[in-house]
Formats: structure tokens, sequence, C-alpha cells
């Protein structure tokens, strides 16, 4: 049977069910940082606790990713069953944190389930891929879409609890998490273009990288990842402010959601985008504009809420749209044979880089309560940049 006859007989409910099941996983990720503000009330939890708390999921992820890769987890055994157990696993590991005590407690269960958000993430790609060999740039936009939205939905949930405990944003983040995890059981079986992944070689990596285009589209995503995480997770901490100054009657929960979640939009046509222009272009127009949000966005506090929204919002399209171009560029100048080690490798320090930025910004908010300091984030639109122009076409 040829490759296009397989293709077009791929049933239409497998990509918008992994979509759906990927959304699900993510909210896990900031369902933290959606409550942190009733975490360090209820248990006297350090004042800077924003950035220990989202580091602990980063650090769970680093290590779980680099887990699974060494393991060959997503390679010898179905990764529709490893997706449903990390589902169900990190929902467990997401709900501990109802029941932690003290600050180490709510660390570790930040840290366990960014561990199995490890087999959520990458793996839901790895089932997209395994069914798409056609239009893997498009899907893999739509996933990424849905990473930004389960990220954003703990917002929601918070706004739409209202006056209900804390917990309900953690009990619905993980209901909804075995939910997909079951969907996708239930619906999608491992798909036909499955095939054992180049082996992950940490040794291969330092020759991978001598190659000019692979290390323009990884120092590319380095500072596309320094950026949008530490803007994801200052979202609620920038509109706070502002509105500290210029009271109105909106709920920083419910804006933190659209900012964030309108990423998964611009995803999605970033991805269309990319099969007339090109990933670089579509990388290299949106790490521009979300670099100049960054650099203005800082002396806005005190203009009207419709200039700083707007800015802002426009912030929350161009942030994203960008990282799974680069992968692809990623993917595209690593040697054949070791795509696995050189996504991999990136991925996890792209990861590392968010600590970094995270815990800067954090520090210096704590120490200055001052907008400047989110001109740190600038650094890594201007590198990734200045990067990504080298990648030859």
């Amino acid at each position: 049977m040829s490759l296009k006859t397989v293709q077009n007989s791929i049933p239409k409910h497998i990509l918008p069910v992994i979509v759906i099941a990927q959304f699900a996983g993510t909210s896990l990720w900031f369902a933290g940082n959606a409550v942190l503000a009733d975490l360090i009330t209820s248990l006297s939890l350090p004042s800077d606790s924003l950035g220990f708390i989202t580091m602990a999921v980063q650090a769970g992820f680093i290590t779980g990713t680099l887990g699974f890769a060494i393991l060959s987890i997503a390679d010898r055994f179905s990764p529709v069953k490893v997706f449903l157990c990390c589902a169900i696993l990190g929902s467990v590991t997401n709900m501990i944190t109802i029941f932690g005590d003290g600050f180490i407690d709510i660390l570790a269960s930040r840290f366990l389930t960014g561990f199995f958000l490890a087999g959520i993430y990458p793996v839901g790609m790895k089932i997209a891929s395994d069914w798409h060999k056609e239009g893997l740039g498009k899907a893999l936009g739509y996933l990424v879409g849905a990473l930004v939205l389960g990220t954003a939905f703990p917002h929601l949930l918070k706004f739409l609890g209202g006056d209900l405990p804390w917990k309900f944003v953690l009990i619905g983040t993980s209901t909804l998490s075995s939910l997909g995890g079951l969907l996708l059981f239930l619906t999608v079986s491992d798909g036909p273009f499955r095939v054992r992944r180049g082996e992950f070689q940490l040794s291969m990596f330092l020759k991978t990288f001598k190659d000019k285009n692979f290390r323009s589209a990884a120092f590319g995503y380095f500072g596309h990842m320094w950026e949008l995480y530490t803007f994801w997770a200052f979202v609620p901490v920038i509109l706070g402010f502002y509105f500290i100054n210029n009271p109105a009657s909106l709920s920083v929960s419910m804006l933190s959601f659209l900012v964030i979640g309108i990423g998964a939009l611009s995803c999605a046509i970033g991805g269309h985008l990319s099969f007339s222009t090109g990933s670089k272009k579509v990388a290299q127009y949106s790490i521009f504009l979300s670099g100049i949000c960054c650099l203005i966005l800082p002396f806005l506090f005190e203009s009207s809420i419709w200039t700083f929204l707007g800015t802002l919002f426009i912030w929350g399209i161009s942030v994203i749209p960008d990282s799974p171009q680069f992968s692809t560029l990623v993917a595209k100048s690593s040697e054949s044979s070791y795509i696995a080690t050189g996504l991999t490798i990136v991925n996890c320090i792209g990861f590392a880089i968010t600590i970094v930025s995270i815990q800067l910004v954090n520090f210096l908010w704590i120490s200055f309560q001052n907008p400047i300091v989110f001109l740190v984030m600038l650094a890594g639109p201007l590198f990734g940049f200045l990067s990504i122009r080298k990648f030859s076409l």
C-alpha cells in the first residue's frame, strides 16, 4: 500500500483526539501557578515561591525527558499506553499538591508532575508523527497550540471557580488529564508509520552541534525559551501590578487565560504559514515581534488599559508560533540517524534555560518591584533573532 493511500485512509478523528488529549494532559503544567496566591496564604510559603514552583515543574520535565529518551520508553512500549499512564500518574502527583503541608511537599509534587509531563507532551507529538507523514508541520502546530491552551487553562478554571476553594483548580486539571489519557487510549491506536527512532546518543551531540544550521536553529530555540515560560509565568504578576495602579473591574485570572491561550490560535496559523513561507520566516517574524513587545511593555504601565492590554495580547500572540518551527528546523538540520538525540538535548537545554530566566526575573522582581526588570526577557528574542538569521535555506 502506498504512502498516499495510507495517509488518505487515516480516520478523521485521530488528530482532533490527539490534540484534545494533549490539551487535557498539559493543563497540569501551570496548575500550581494558578493557585499560587492561595498556596502562599494557606501554607505560609515564601514570597518568592513563583520562581521555585515553576522551576520544579521545569526540572521535573527535563529529568523525565532525558530519562524517557535514554531508556527509549516510547519506542519500547506503546506510545498510546505511555501517554495514558503518564496522564494518570501526572494527575495523581498534581493532586498531591492539595495535601502538601509545607514548601518541600509542594516542590516535590510539582517536580513529579513535570516528570510525568515528559510522557505527555513529547509522546503526544510522537503519536501524531506516527499517524502523519505528510502535513506533520501543520499537525505539530495544532499540538503546540494544545500545549498553549493547556498551560492557560488553570487560570480559566480559577476564574470559573469563583469563590470555590483553590483545590478546585487542582482537582479539575487532574480529572481533565486522566480523561484525556483515557480518551486517547480508547479511540486512537499506535500509528501506521510507527518505527523505532534513532537511539539517543549523548556522545553524538557535540558532533551534531558542529553543523552551522543546527547551531543556528538550536540557538534560536534557546533564545525563544529564555523568554517564553518566564513570560507565561509572570503574566498574572504583570496584570496584577498594572491593576494596582490602574484599578479596573477585570479578572486577572480570566485575562491571564486569554493572554496565554490566544497563542494557540497563532500557533496553528504559523503551522499553516510554514507551508508557503517556510519555518525560518515564521520563526524569525514571530520572535522579532515578541521582542518588540518585550521591549515596550515595561514602559506602558501608566498608559491606557487598551494600549497596555493590546500590547500584552500581541505579545501573547507572537511569543509561541516560533516554537514548533524551531523544532522543525532542528530536526531538518540534524543527521538522520540522530534526530532523536538532537531534539532531546536541544529541548532539555531549552527548558533548563527557562529555569535560569524565571529565577532571575523572580529575584529581580522581589528585590525591586519595578516593571523594568521584565526587560531581562528581551535577551532571549534578541539572541534568537540574530541566531536564526544565520540559518541557510
